[in-house]
């Protein structure tokens, strides 16, 4: 689809599209400039709820690359037979998380659409020498996750009546919680790649750092956290309808070795507003997994980059 779609060409863009990178990154006066655009339909029913995720989602691309966000404006379909409050509720709970970024809303645009979907394009800024790519993971990198995965087989579990709002609520505030305390983190402590876990699940985004950064990584299942009953589910196949295309898409590059029907459909987990996944030389991982500790987050290390062919998963106990 985009191999008739070619790059501009700029001296100032430091970060376009090739790698599959959170957000482009554009060098304006010394400044590095970050860009970004992300959008769903409601994942929860609550409209609240689902502005103040798909704006925590958006600006989590910023936080990925090591940037603070500046500003944001919103992007807003909407079928004009809902109640106007409806609306109003969606763009209340993204400007409040906004808010919470040190952000701004600036604008944004609205048309009349069958279906819901709200979403932020969000400018935010880092210093050059501090931006966090999803490339350049090195051998014998420590992999560190942060917030646990699953919440896209919670969202389905919600969707088919087998949970509430109420009973996920948890799940509900991880997906609402900002990455920024995870991004202070790593660029206090220095990674050397990043990346949020959003729609291609854990996996998928990790073959994506492999690929990117030439080499291969090992991912051990029994330390994957994960969040409670989503494995269940995923065995009684309560699964988003995207998860058999991440898996298809998956199975050529990945080792699956202990990881079970169940667990594959967890790893392949499409993510909303997931955490950060860090690469970090291992003498450094005590310092960070302090350093999110210290601003309330918890880290998690889930495996390493490794030597094998580039893009290569493999799944290890």
């Amino acid at each position: 689809m985009l191999d008739n779609l070619r790059p501009g060409e700029s001296a100032e863009l430091m970060v376009g599209f090739e790698t599959s990178d959170d957000a482009a990154v554009y060098l304006l006066g010394g400044q590095a400039v970050l860009l970004t655009v992300d959008f769903f339909t409601p994942m929860v029913d609550d409209p609240y709820d689902f502005g103040r995720i798909t704006a925590a989602n958006a600006l989590s691309d910023i936080y990925a690359m090591g940037g603070r966000p500046l500003t944001a404006m919103n992007l807003l379909a909407m079928p004009c037979s809902l109640p106007p409050e409806v609306a109003a509720r969606v763009l209340q709970g993204g400007a409040d998380k906004v808010r919470e970024a040190g952000a701004v809303i600036v604008g944004g645009h609205t048309i009349d659409d069958a279906e819901p979907k709200y979403g932020l394009s969000v400018m935010g800024i880092a210093r050059p020498e501090e931006i966090v790519r999803n490339v350049g993971a090195r051998t014998g990198d420590v992999l560190v996750l942060t917030k646990k995965i699953g919440v896209g087989i919670a969202n389905t579990a919600i969707k088919r009546g087998l949970e509430t709002e109420e009973s996920l609520a948890e799940v509900i505030e991880s997906m609402a919680t900002l990455n920024r305390a995870a991004s202070e983190a790593m660029v206090e402590v220095g990674v050397h790649a990043a990346t949020d876990i959003t729609g291609f699940g854990l996996l998928g985004h990790v073959r994506e750092m492999a690929l990117g950064s030439g080499c291969a990584c090992e991912i051990a299942l029994s330390a994957v956290p994960v969040w409670p009953g989503m494995l269940e589910y995923s065995r009684d196949g309560v699964r988003p309808g995207r998860t058999s295309d991440v898996l298809s898409f998956l199975d050529p590059f990945v080792s699956w070795g202990p990881a079970d029907e169940a667990w594959r459909g967890v790893l392949a987990d499409p993510q909303t507003s997931g955490g950060l996944l860090m690469a970090v030389d291992p003498s450094r991982v005590a310092t960070l997994l302090a350093a999110l500790e210290s601003r309330g987050e918890r880290g998690v290390v889930v495996g390493r980059a490794a030597d094998g062919d580039p893009g290569e998963v493999r799944v290890i106990e």
